[in-house]
């Protein structure tokens, strides 16, 4: 395994701490739901809230991974996308369920479509990545 060009290790490790802080959230979250929240949520609420929760934890490990990508292959410009990506879809599909599930206006709900293409974008952007090594 070759040492990335310093500018792409920094980006790389920014991926992988961004990444783990925000799966640490997601554990605390997690938690917080299992125990908090049980009692004070309707089923149907505590099930979009579990969903925002697992979908934050999945795509924390992507930007992980777009992280360790990062560090093992030449760079591209479909990694930073992907980073980025996976950080608006955090933010937009599990943001807006946790601001509705603690009493946001039910209009916030237009958000999570959002977050949910940003994460297919940031999956094709992975993809498209891969595949410029293969050619």
């Amino acid at each position: 395994m070759s040492s990335a060009p310093a500018a792409d290790r920094t980006f790389a490790l920014r991926c992988i701490v961004a990444g783990a802080l925000l799966m640490l959230l997601g554990v605390i979250l997690g938690a917080f739901g299992a125990h908090a929240l049980q009692k004070m949520l309707t089923l149907k609420q505590l099930s979009s809230y579990q969903t925002a929760v697992l979908y934050q934890q999945l795509h924390s490990l992507g930007l992980i991974m777009v992280g360790i990508i990062a560090l093992v292959t030449p760079a591209s410009r479909w990694l930073p996308r992907a980073a980025v990506l996976f950080g608006v879809g955090i933010f937009c599909f599990s943001g807006s369920i946790y601001a509705m599930t603690f009493g946001a206006p039910r209009w916030l709900g237009m958000v999570a479509p959002m977050g949910g293409i940003s994460f297919m974008l940031a999956w094709l952007a992975v993809a498209m990545h891969a595949g410029k090594g293969t050619r």
